[in-house]
């Protein structure tokens, strides 16, 4: 018994590829505070430390340079915690005991990143000045 041959193999991309596709979206520019809690014995951490190093990458950080990233390391047994502090002045808080780190940046996404305002494109004004400018740049290359 054989297979049938559809003409393409689907294959996902993985879960890596899934993180960076989510990464790629993410921008911080409602964001003015984040506050990640977690006490470092806690069975259930680790997702919330990946958060907090791919917060801290330098291709996030760039999307808002005001944004100030905090760590707060308790020794109290208390279930991990993300604060993100909105320029609106909400609070959003995920408990991140059961969720992975890209169910985090998923709902990141969903909830955060679409406060972001659009940019509208900016109309270039050329006049007849700058026509000629950069025509006779054209000219002296040749």
């Amino acid at each position: 018994m054989s297979l049938l041959y559809t003409g393409a193999i689907g294959f996902s991309g993985g879960l890596l590829s899934a993180v960076s596709k989510e990464l790629r979206t993410l921008s911080l520019k409602p964001v003015k505070r984040v506050i990640f809690q977690f006490d470092p014995f806690h069975e259930k951490v680790e997702q919330t430390r990946l958060l907090m190093y791919y917060l801290n990458s330098k291709r996030v950080n760039k999307t808002n340079l005001q944004c100030v990233l905090r760590s707060n390391v308790v020794c109290d047994r208390s279930d991990p915690l993300v604060t993100f502090k909105l320029v609106s002045g909400h609070d959003v808080v995920f408990k991140s005991k059961n969720l992975s780190l890209l169910e985090m940046l998923k709902l990141y996404n969903e909830h955060i990143t679409v406060l972001v305002p659009k940019e509208e494109p900016v109309a270039v004004v050329s006049t007849k000045a700058t026509k000629s400018a950069s025509v006779k740049k054209l000219n002296k290359k040749r």
